[in-house]
């Protein structure tokens, strides 16, 4: 099954649980997309697919700038990875195929 799709994902962060809609387009072993919630949408940066496995990056602007490192496992209709912000620590992400 392909990771591509729209997944329903939650990420706990310190400010409490963001919901997000995240958007996986692969073209080959690399991907776009967005991922969009309360705090904006942010785009896929350096989208790379290696079997069921997501790497990427996103650049934050709110609340502060900063570049997100995130890598997600998608299993069936199941997303779980993790999202790092610097000096902040890593969150875990989940989510489910919309």
């Amino acid at each position: 099954m392909s990771v591509a799709g729209t997944y329903t994902c939650v990420t706990k962060t310190p400010m409490g649980d963001q919901t997000s809609t995240f958007t996986v387009n692969v073209d080959g072993d690399t991907f776009t997309g967005s991922n969009s919630g309360q705090m904006g949408s942010m785009e896929v940066e350096n989208g790379k697919v290696d079997g069921n496995t997501l790497t990427w990056q996103m650049k934050m602007t709110v609340p502060m700038p900063m570049t997100l490192e995130c890598k997600a496992t998608v299993e069936g209709d199941t997303l779980s990875g993790t999202v790092t912000a610097g000096m902040f620590g890593t969150f875990p992400m989940n989510g489910t195929r919309a």
